[in-house]
């Protein structure tokens, strides 16, 4: 019998995993062959509505799901972890500023970080979704010091299909025509998605749609997708994130498709200048269980001032949360 992989997830009983947990127990990560035990972490007063959830997992008796631990308490969640799935953190609430937001979930994630480096395996694959997903992924690094840094990541997997979403849809095309897509920087509206080096059906994208729509129209709809989803719904995207923090990981466990990469929040290593050690988004392939940023890619003028500018926004972000990280 395969030994199973233990799949940490936080903020279980919320409405992202609500549509990720059933996908997960059903091998969309690690395949259908890999057993799993998802090991579920939610605030006490929630674990109520975990265990409905519990239930309805039960109910579907996926055959990989060998085991389902409910909990509040992150030891037991985080323990001999394969992989964590960090969805749960605080929501901005009104008059609260971006600053605000950081600095509570700063210390969340600070002592979840304390917690992940005493109890989960140290090769544990993380994503953080829960936001400022690239910040808090900095604070949980610097406070896991057990942990190969490289594998501590933030979502932009999102932000990639919503950009090839729309890039498909303005060139009368469909997703699978579109590769080699690029999100650079923050998840937030200083992220750059660039489709300087995208293909449409093997075409160069630059050739099917002009420039003045790639600067002016698609990157502030990929950039303000999350608040337009807001306006349209009256909350934040629950399936699609869900549907991302999944593509994110099984990309990264089971390899990037011959010829095309993704997008993955990494910690950078320098690369295109951007400073080493913040957590940035780049392309990267990916394959054996492991990722490569992309090198050497030419970056016109105008991507990359953008891309500076995200970057001088998560070294805004780390100075704002400089006292939770150890010194």
């Amino acid at each position: 019998m395969t030994q199973p992989k233990r799949i940490a997830v936080t903020g279980a009983a919320g409405q992202i995993c609500y549509s990720m947990l059933f996908r997960i127990a059903n091998g969309d990560l690690y395949g259908k062959d890999q057993p799993i035990v998802l090991q579920l972490l939610e605030i006490t007063p929630a674990l109520g509505l975990l265990e409905s959830v519990r239930m309805e997992l039960d109910d579907c008796a996926f055959p990989l799901l060998q085991e389902i631990i409910c909990t509040d308490d992150a030891n037991v969640a985080f323990g001999d972890i394969d992989a964590a799935l960090f969805v749960g953190a605080k929501p901005r609430g009104p008059g609260m500023e971006r600053s605000d937001l950081i600095t509570d979930n700063g210390k969340i994630f600070s002592t979840l970080g304390k917690v992940v480096n005493d109890v989960a395996r140290s090769d544990a694959k993380i994503v953080v979704v829960g936001n400022p997903a690239n910040t808090n992924a900095y604070i949980l690094k610097a406070n896991a010091p057990k942990l190969d840094p490289r594998n501590i990541t933030a979502l932009t997997r999102l932000d990639h299909n919503r950009a090839m979403s729309q890039l498909a849809a303005k060139a009368d095309s469909t997703v699978s025509d579109i590769q080699r897509m690029i999100i650079w920087g923050n998840h937030s509206t200083t992220q750059v998605p660039d489709l300087t080096h995208a293909t449409v059906g093997g075409k160069p994208a630059t050739d099917v749609v002009d420039q003045a729509w790639a600067r002016d129209t698609f990157i502030p709809t990929v950039a303000k997708r999350g608040a337009s989803v807001i306006a349209a719904r009256g909350s934040s995207s629950a399936a699609s994130a869900a549907n991302g923090t999944i593509d994110h990981m099984a990309t990264w466990i089971q390899g990037t498709p011959e010829g095309d990469w993704t997008s993955m929040a990494v910690p950078s290593d320098g690369s295109y200048g951007i400073e080493e050690g913040l957590v940035y988004s780049f392309p990267v392939t990916c394959s054996g269980g492991d990722y490569t940023i992309v090198k050497d890619l030419e970056v016109e003028d105008f991507i990359r001032s953008k891309m500076g500018d995200s970057a001088a926004e998560l070294g805004s972000e780390r100075d704002t949360v400089k006292d939770l990280l150890p010194s």
